[in-house]
């Protein structure tokens, strides 16, 4: 969504609650018991969760890489094949070489919006008279004037045949994606106001978004439904509603002139992993659309849909390498693990993922089954009776890890991040998410299967205030330097920091 962004710092620091304040908690309610008119003219067939949204701009990244491999590919073939002079090779590579910049600058790779397959096929239509326009003139400099047109038009076929198959491909992917609801960000609105209204109207009239729903404080007052986006609850309602781990963004729409009533907004949904901003409409008409919103930055992670997509790729290459080295040992775990105690091989716990989303985690099962604690109301200890004897070797070598492999594969966990807990994990007899006033914060990157905090001695249990504490600053200090040569260092680092901490508890 067309944006003028101005990011403002994060408050430094760990704030410690008291621990009677409870922070707020997931609520997944049945999407049975709302009615087809509360869903307003937005609402996707399904709700996706946002860890698994993408932004076209890179997905048109990937489709460009695949295209230019296939143009050199039938390019290739073509020379391969026929062995042509040097004075139609320079026009046959030349074509090549254009047909991609050419589709790129006709904007055959923004799929916009509401456009059809047949304008993308004037795009690439287009896109081909350019080549042919280099073709002409490469064969009038390198050939002069004489013309293989047999060979000439062979290739032209082949890369015209293989485009449209491919485009058409593209085309298809985007429109399913946008109506998966993939493609599209979700955001919900703070204050039924005049503003609300201006930037529901543009995103009807462009599509930029989905407006799932609006919150104010003065329910009371508000209107039922502004443009037809129902009202859903107050700000309180928000921050435990079932949709908040598939909305990319909250968007303040109060007036900002009102500085007390904005900071006032901000200081309450700031605790939400979700990233917060403000609406300014600077035109105030409201027939113009959202691409002249501006929106600030008040709080939460700023996407970066480069180095997501780097960091999904490197996921499931170092994954799927890992899983396919580790395949023979976590064979042998299971059969330890069946033959040692009786119950199933695998353990799986409900935890907290991106933006407060539960998923399940995988774990090769440490514990008797009958004394499973699946909510972490008792965290490990030293010498924990409820530990098998296979569990106590495989917890110290941290081999009851490796199943999460396929929760990086599936996208729902990260190989670097915040290690993740347990939904209501206890420190001591209090919540450990009550403890920590940011400790939403460190679900604003997918968990990971080891992290910063592991290879800094933050291991084991979190059973003390103190512990959370260095657990979500290590965690939020991670998510702030995150990168690709980051990532690497801390997996390189992994191994040698868990062989040389004999003193952890696992």
């Amino acid at each position: 969504m067309p944006s003028a962004i101005a990011h403002s710092p994060e408050p430094e620091g760990v704030v410690l609650l008291d621990p009677q304040v409870l922070a707020p908690r997931l609520v997944i309610e049945d999407e049975a018991t709302g009615d087809v008119g509360r869903r307003g003219p937005f609402r996707p067939g399904r709700l996706v969760p946002a860890r698994a949204r993408m932004q076209v701009r890179s997905l048109s990244r990937i489709f460009r890489v695949i295209d230019g491999l296939v143009f050199a590919g039938v390019t290739a073939a073509a020379i391969s094949i026929v062995r042509p002079t040097p004075d139609v090779f320079a026009p046959l590579v030349l074509g090549g070489l254009a047909l991609l910049p050419a589709l790129y600058l006709l904007e055959a790779y923004t799929f916009h919006r509401r456009e059809t397959l047949g304008r993308q096929a004037l795009r690439v239509s287009a896109a081909f008279g350019v080549v042919g326009v280099v073709v002409l003139l490469a064969t009038l400099i390198f050939g002069h004037g004489q013309i293989d047109v047999s060979l000439l038009a062979g290739w032209g076929l082949g890369l015209a045949a293989a485009t449209a198959l491919l485009h058409v491909a593209w085309w298809r992917a985007v429109d399913h994606g946008r109506r998966d609801g993939r493609l599209t960000p979700n955001v919900v609105v703070v204050g039924a106001t005049v503003n609300a209204e201006r930037f529901i109207r543009g995103a009807l009239a462009t599509g930029d978004v989905n407006v799932l729903g609006v919150f104010d404080d003065r329910a009371d007052r508000a209107p039922s439904q502004v443009l037809g986006v129902p009202m859903l609850g107050d700000t309180g309602s928000l921050l435990v509603h079932r949709i908040m781990p598939c909305v990319d963004r909250v968007i303040i729409a109060v007036n900002s002139t009102a500085q007390a009533r904005v900071s006032q907004l901000v200081e309450r949904l700031e605790i939400l992993p979700n990233p917060v901003s403000l609406f300014v409409d600077l035109n105030r008409d409201e027939q113009r659309n959202a691409s002249l919103a501006h929106f600030v930055d008040l709080s939460g992670a700023v996407t970066d849909a480069r180095r997501a997509l780097v960091k999904r790729i490197q996921d499931l290459v170092i994954g799927s390498l890992g899983l396919l080295a580790a395949a023979p040992v976590m064979l042998l775990v299971a059969a330890a693990i069946k033959l040692d105690s009786p119950g199933p091989v695998f353990f799986r716990q409900r935890r907290h993922g991106f933006n407060n989303e539960a998923i399940l985690v995988w774990k090769f099962r440490s514990m008797r089954h009958d004394m499973a604690d699946a909510k972490a109301v008792r965290q490990i200890s030293a010498d924990d009776d409820r530990v098998t004897k296979v569990g106590k070797f495989i917890r110290k070598t941290s081999l009851d890890e490796l199943p999460q492999l396929f929760n990086v594969l599936r996208g729902e966990m990260s190989m670097v991040g915040p290690r993740p807990h347990a939904i209501g994990m206890k420190s001591g007899d209090v919540e450990s998410e009550t403890l920590v006033a940011r400790y939403a914060h460190r679900h604003r990157m997918k968990p990971g299967v080891t992290g910063w905090a592991a290879i800094n001695g933050s291991r084991g249990p979190v059973d003390t205030a103190e512990l959370v504490q260095e657990r979500v600053a290590l965690d939020i200090e991670y998510i702030e330097r995150q990168s690709f040569w980051l990532d690497l260092y801390i997996i390189a680092m992994t191994i040698p920091c868990l062989l040389g901490d004999r003193s952890a508890v696992r």
